[in-house]
């Protein structure tokens, strides 16, 4: 692909040519332009198809409405959040697993204050809670990313009790996250760091006492 992101979410046609999937990419950092100016209900395919610069019969080549841009954006979101953490647990240097929820936070702070859109959309709740996957909530798909990218990267086995607790520590954190930023634009300091002290202990003294 030569650098360009493979879009997972359905479309109504696959950009077959480097060319096209890199208009589709420009629709998407248009998207992601209009959330950060107008939020999502000023957000429309005319909007993305004059920032994309691309004609509005180019927008509905491959999506059918601004919900399945945002859907795509989403996804974008989170390979982009999962590239992050694989990157960083690469680099090593954690005692335990529970120990990287110091660095998951500050890879999510990062994407907030620096990756246009990811402040308003994030994973999708702001359209849709199930915008990531039609069969499971936001939150549970990123859940399920954090355990794959755990288990391959510690000697921890993929039981039901740690999809339990992941997903119960991405529930917390969502709204403790939320918070801080509601606080702070750039979120505030002592909650996010109350959020890494929550996380890192419900998680060490959950897993460990199993």
């Amino acid at each position: 692909m030569g650098g360009v992101t493979e879009i997972r979410t359905p479309l109504r046609r696959r950009p077959a040519q480097r060319r096209s999937a890199e208009r589709v990419q420009r629709m998407l950092d248009a998207c992601a332009e209009i959330l950060d100016e107008n939020g999502y209900d000023g957000l429309t395919t005319t909007r993305i198809a004059q920032r994309a610069e691309v004609a509005i019969g180019s927008v509905y080549q491959f999506f059918p409405d601004k919900r399945a841009v945002a859907q795509a954006l989403a996804l974008r979101n989170l390979e982009e959040f999962g590239r992050r953490i694989a990157r960083r647990l690469a680099e090593g240097g954690f005692t335990d697993w529970t120990d990287t929820v110091g660095a998951i936070i500050d890879i999510f702070v990062d994407m907030h204050r620096t990756v246009p859109g990811f402040r308003e959309l994030r994973f999708g709740d702001v359209a849709d809670t199930n915008l990531l996957d039609a069969a499971s909530d936001n939150n549970s798909v990123v859940a399920g990313l954090l355990r794959q990218l755990i288990v391959e990267n510690f000697a921890v086995a993929d039981t039901p009790e740690l999809a339990r607790a992941l997903a119960i520590s991405v529930e917390a954190g969502d709204a403790v996250l939320k918070l801080a930023f509601r606080r702070d634009p750039n979120g505030d300091p002592e909650i996010l760091a109350e959020a890494e002290r929550l996380l890192h202990g419900y998680l060490a003294a959950h897993i460990h006492d199993d």
